[in-house]
């Protein structure tokens, strides 16, 4: 069964659509509906034209142009939103600094702590919801550990390439007949001395 709006819940009346009551077989197509409403290269009629065959190979009943419109809008609103957040995340590390994503990471990781452990501290929660938040946890530590990982290498990369640099500079001074106290205070403001 394709599964709701994330959160389980939808907006509205509160019933499911036709899309999203169709059965596991049409998956892989549902998911081919989506790139291509992503997309944006194919009128809507001729999306659900191709849908609907698709559809009918695996014996399954059409959809109406009605479901298949609202369920295009709901979706164009979805990416809509998802787009401005990934543009907000993306201005917001690019103004942290290099290592802006990481501290995110670790914001988001935190947050998702917290509010498992308010859910959890109301102990109303069934064993699927326990098990849930426990996999967001997982998610959220291995989150900050690759991302510790990552600057760990990037810091290494960077290290490695000064040294190179320092190398290079050293072997053009030296040519050049740049003293040894000049090289001297060189290397130190390229190691980030004042």
């Amino acid at each position: 069964m394709v599964a709701p709006e994330a959160g389980g819940r939808r907006e509205g009346r509160g019933r499911l659509s036709t899309m999203e009551m169709l059965p596991e077989e049409a998956d892989a197509d549902l998911a081919w509906v989506n790139q291509e409403l992503r997309d944006g290269k194919r009128p809507q009629v001729a999306i659900l034209a191709e849908f609907n065959a698709r559809l009918a190979d695996l014996g399954i009943g059409s959809i109406s142009k009605g479901a298949f419109s609202r369920y295009s809008v709901r979706k164009a609103r979805q990416w809509r939103e998802y787009d401005e957040r990934l543009r907000l995340s993306t201005a917001l590390a690019e103004a942290m600094g290099p290592d802006g994503a990481d501290k995110m990471t670790v914001a988001i990781s935190e947050r998702i702590k917290m509010a498992a452990d308010e859910l959890l501290s109301r102990g109303d929660l069934s064993a699927k919801e326990i098990n849930a938040l426990a996999s967001a946890n997982r998610a959220a530590i291995t989150a900050q550990r690759h991302s510790a990982e990552l600057r760990r290498l990037l810091q290494a990369e960077f290290d490695e390439r000064m040294k190179k640099a320092a190398e290079d500079v050293a072997e053009v001074a030296r040519k050049a007949g740049v003293s040894q106290e000049t090289m001297a205070e060189i290397n130190r403001r390229l190691m980030g001395g004042a």
